[in-house]
């Protein structure tokens, strides 16, 4: 019993870092486009950061939206089907 739901934990851990890391892996590259800017042009407007970042993660969800939500609800169904063979 104990060996599962540590298995299920490590297995939740993974899911959630591959389901955060489309929306994470976008906000930081486009962050990183936008340092760069700013490094060669010397514009330091705070503002410029934020709504590309932003954009960025919602496009990124958008994109991968329909296989984040597959993954989960595949995870889920797993679960709810090994929890209904325990008993």
């Amino acid at each position: 019993m104990e060996q599962l739901v540590i298995g299920l934990t490590k297995q939740a851990l993974l899911i959630t870092l591959l389901l955060s890391a489309p929306a994470m892996l976008s906000a930081l590259l486009v962050g990183f486009i936008i340092s760069l800017f700013q490094a060669v042009t010397q514009v330091q407007e705070q503002t410029l950061t934020f709504v590309p970042k932003i954009l960025a993660t919602f496009i990124a969800i958008g994109v991968a939206g329909t296989w984040m939500l597959a993954t989960l609800i595949r995870f889920a169904t797993a679960v709810f089907t090994m929890i209904a063979e325990i008993r």
